[in-house]
């Protein structure tokens, strides 16, 4: 087990992760603490965050929840300080924070296409601004990793999701450009594209799950018929934010049952 540490462990490190109340954050947050990172969790529900940080205490590690709005700069600037007094600097940076306002495009709303941009790329820029400053200024690299998603390279067949998309394509390529900026200062900028996963974004109440009707064509357009589980994203992030990555720089890692593979 001893090289598998030395190539995926990530002991004595301080990852942050945002929107990490609940669904893909939370799953995130476990697989960084598995690995033997201290977690800080930041996001707005303090309750769903403490509920994660105390199955993170169980596990043993290190854990720290900031609640915070990630489009309000002083909540970010609160956060990491908060974070860098009680945990230690930030190492790894997961922005995976987002929100995804339904409806048609002709009727979407100003105000619903400026906060899908506020919380999808401009607070994940903001937060990796600061803690990229504060990286290259301590020196020794760092890792940044931007949950995107398929649909920041396609459209939407299913969702009316028009601000959605057009974020998560501005999230793929800042994602491009700070990892072209930063690679002389040691620190990788990556992004995960995620495909269908049930999430607060996907799942109907009603039904307690994806609507079937939505659920069938999301199966039968992915290659391996299913849409994701829990945990299946957690090692592409692990590896992201590891050692063993210390040359992958600018990629966009889809995990998504190879949805973008036709």
């Amino acid at each position: 087990m001893e090289p598998l540490q030395e190539l995926f462990g990530l002991k004595g490190k301080t990852a942050l992760v945002t929107g990490a109340s609940a669904g893909l954050g939370a799953e995130l947050a476990r697989g960084l603490a598995l690995a033997g990172a201290g977690v800080a969790l930041l996001a707005r529900r303090a309750d769903r965050l403490a509920e994660v940080a105390a199955g993170l205490e169980a596990l043993g590690a290190r854990c720290l929840a900031v609640p915070a709005d990630v489009t309000r700069e002083a909540d970010l600037d609160a956060a990491l300080a908060r974070v860098a007094a009680e945990l230690g600097p930030v190492d790894i940076l997961v922005n995976n924070a987002g929100i995804a306002p339904f409806g048609p495009a002709e009727q979407q709303t100003a105000a619903d296409w400026h906060e899908a941009l506020s919380v999808n790329v401009t607070a994940a820029f903001l937060l990796s601004q600061r803690v990229g400053a504060a990286m290259i200024a301590r020196g020794g690299g760092g890792r940044i990793i931007n949950i995107s998603s398929v649909m920041g390279s396609l459209g939407n067949s299913i969702y009316p999701t028009v601000s959605y998309n057009a974020s998560k394509g501005a999230l793929t390529n800042l994602t491009r450009h700070l990892a072209v900026e930063w690679a002389p200062h040691g620190i990788t900028v990556n992004a995960v594209a995620p495909g269908w996963f049930p999430t607060e974004m996907t799942v109907d109440p009603r039904h307690g799950d994806v609507h079937p009707r939505h659920k069938a064509r999301m199966e039968q357009r992915t290659p391996m018929g299913r849409l994701g589980r829990p945990g299946e994203l957690m090692g592409a992030v692990i590896y992201l934010a590891s050692p063993a990555a210390a040359y992958v720089t600018g990629a966009v890692l889809p995990v998504d049952g190879g949805w973008m593979a036709w």
